[in-house]
């Protein structure tokens, strides 16, 4: 997975991140996408992670996905 550092995380602008107001799930390239997908799920099993907010997050994450082919 490509590195993502604290640097470059902070200057990612909040339409990279599955949940943009928490700054959760960030999204730069294609394997942090996959990430967040495996993440959420994870998440959502746990039930710290409403269905609609996990399916945000999968939306997002395949978007990135298919842009970043």
């Amino acid at each position: 997975m490509a590195v993502l550092t604290a640097a470059k995380r902070r200057t990612l602008p909040n339409s990279e991140f599955g949940e943009p107001g928490e700054g959760k799930y960030p999204m730069a390239d294609w394997q942090h996408a996959a990430n967040a997908k495996s993440r959420a799920k994870q998440m959502l099993r746990r039930g710290k992670l409403s269905r609609d907010a996990y399916e945000k997050i999968v939306a997002k994450a395949n978007e990135v996905m298919r842009r970043s082919r």
